[in-house]
């Protein structure tokens, strides 16, 4: 009784996993790929949140504190707009970063059978 358990659920096990390596490719590149690119999207849209880049645009030409004179809406343009290029130039290395992780995403299963490859060689 032992023997034949151990030979069924053997073969089991190697279906489960031929099945699972047939099956990686299908999900790395439709359903992982998709999950994976909703989160780079929330991480970009959580980082434009916390550089309020659209607020900033938004109230450019708002005086700040209140200052109404021209000086103070002159001092608040010009504060907006160095600031607008600033979390700019922020904004675009979050989205730069967040290409780089989706290319890497699409290029690692190759990186990896070329790295195994070059190791049994």
């Amino acid at each position: 009784m032992l023997h034949n358990n151990l030979a069924l659920y053997s073969l089991k096990i190697v279906a489960e996993i031929i099945r699972d390596i047939f099956y990686f490719p299908l999900w790395w590149y439709g359903r992982g790929f998709f999950n994976f690119t909703l989160k780079v999207i929330g991480f970009v849209k959580n980082q434009e949140k916390s550089l309020a880049l659209f607020v900033w645009i938004k109230n450019i030409f708002k005086p700040m504190y209140g200052q109404s004179d021209w000086q103070g809406i002159l001092v608040s343009i010009f504060m907006r707009i160095i600031q607008i290029i600033f979390r700019s130039i922020v904004m675009l290395v979050v989205l730069l970063i967040a290409l780089i992780m989706i290319l890497i995403w699409l290029i690692l299963p190759f990186l990896t059978i070329y790295e195994i490859i070059f190791q049994l060689m």
